[in-house]
């Protein structure tokens, strides 16, 4: 999912400052839990930690925080006692090429989870091949970040890059498909011209058209803007059903408000980027709808582990959408990381290689469903679920798959 600005990368600069960590050495400190290892290996957390977007961040990196700690508690790998290595991308596209080189630099770390924004995996990606460091995202849904964005012809972009979360051209069909079921057969079309909102809201105009809806308007706007008179008007001359937003919910908190102050009665729906509570904290009104990968955590018999391990770990923050993708992201690292430490005395360049090849290869029960991946790195479970804001909460309305 989602971007922030498109700003080249700043590596080279920042890894020649860097530090370089020890590896095969017993740690003294035991922040990942009570392993018994005598070599540490570090995986790292590349997400929002701070500003807007820190709430689902935050939620990605104690996801992961939890698979480690039990991963130590049990043992899982002879002889390795496992680290968490977590950096803030403040949801900036350089910021986290910047995060990447820090932990490429790092001679412990052997794998990554994240990005949570599709236009920051842009940047992170490379720099993370590169050093032949796998990468495993809980949250990225961009197209392009596998090929996706030519299917007649795809490839695959980058060879250390897998994601467990599915894509903006299953999410934009699965939610044009579910308003077109409600009745809806005209909607007004707003998104903030970044990778994550422009490309779902073009999948999302593709389906609906195809079903017989027709698009009254499309409208831009620019991230970090509150405030969308000229949108808002625009939008209620055109008489839609429902406004469909590509984006995130700090702007799609306050359009939804000023829509609705504005008399517009439909609901305004988004993908991933607006489910999060702070979007209807922050403006959401009652029957707005959001589309999200995979079925509500809660109610999923194979989370419930998960659940009341997370709440007994005492994290602050709620594990919110992503926190259980990052989990199963983590324990795919985890599990490929028992063939490729097997025998081994330190992290190298043989290790990270055989990292890569052994996640691509990995097929567990995760607390999301089964998680594995295709030849392009492609979760192959294509879940989804409908929420719409009832009583001043999300609530799931369907879950389904397509693809």
């Amino acid at each position: 999912m989602r971007q922030r600005r498109l700003i080249k990368l700043v590596a080279p600069a920042v890894i020649g400052v860097l530090v370089l960590a020890a590896c095969g050495e017993k740690s003294e400190d035991d922040p990942g839990g009570s392993g018994g290892g005598t070599h540490t290996a570090k995986i790292g957390v590349i997400a929002p930690l701070s500003g807007d977007l820190s709430a689902l961040g935050l939620g990605i990196k104690n996801g992961v925080d939890l698979a480690i700690r039990q991963a130590n508690e049990g043992n899982k790998i002879d002889g390795w006692k496992l680290e968490l290595a977590a950096e803030d991308d403040q949801a900036t596209a350089n910021v986290g090429a910047t995060a990447a080189a820090k932990l490429s630099s790092d001679e412990a770390v052997v794998g990554v989870v994240g990005t949570l924004n599709s236009s920051v995996a842009e940047q992170v990606a490379p720099v993370l091949q590169q050093a032949k460091i796998v990468q495993v995202s809980p949250a990225n849904t961009g197209v392009a970040l596998t090929g996706r964005d030519n299917l007649a012809a795809q490839k695959r972009k980058y060879a250390n890059y897998y994601r467990v979360a599915t894509t903006d051209d299953i999410q934009g069909p699965f939610a044009a498909q579910y308003l077109l079921g409600t009745g809806i057969k005209t909607v007004a079309i707003v998104h903030d011209k970044k990778t994550y909102g422009q490309g779902l809201q073009a999948a999302f105009a593709a389906e609906f058209k195809k079903g017989g809806g027709t698009v009254t308007a499309t409208e831009t706007i620019n991230p970090g803007d509150k405030l969308f008179s000229g949108v808002v008007t625009k939008i209620l001359n055109s008489k839609p059903g429902a406004v469909y937003y590509g984006g995130e919910f700090p702007e799609a908190a306050p359009l939804s408000k000023q829509l609705h102050d504005a008399g517009f009665k439909g609901p305004l729906m988004g993908g991933d980027g607006i489910y999060d509570q702070k979007f209807i904290d922050n403006g959401g009104v009652e029957g707005d709808l959001a589309t999200s990968v995979g079925a509500p955590t809660d109610t999923l018999a194979s989370a419930k582990a998960f659940v009341d391990a997370y709440t007994a770990a005492g994290f602050k923050e709620a594990y919110g959408a992503y926190g259980a993708y990052a989990y199963d992201a983590a324990n795919v690292i985890i599990e490929a990381l028992k063939k490729s430490l097997a025998g081994k005395d330190k992290v190298d360049e043989g290790v990270r290689q055989a990292t890569i090849d052994a996640v691509g290869g990995v097929k567990i029960s995760g607390v999301t469903g089964e998680v594995a991946f295709d030849e392009f790195g492609d979760t192959t479970t294509k879940v989804l679920t409908v929420y719409a804001v009832t009583s001043k909460k999300w609530a799931p309305k369907k879950t389904d798959s397509l693809g």
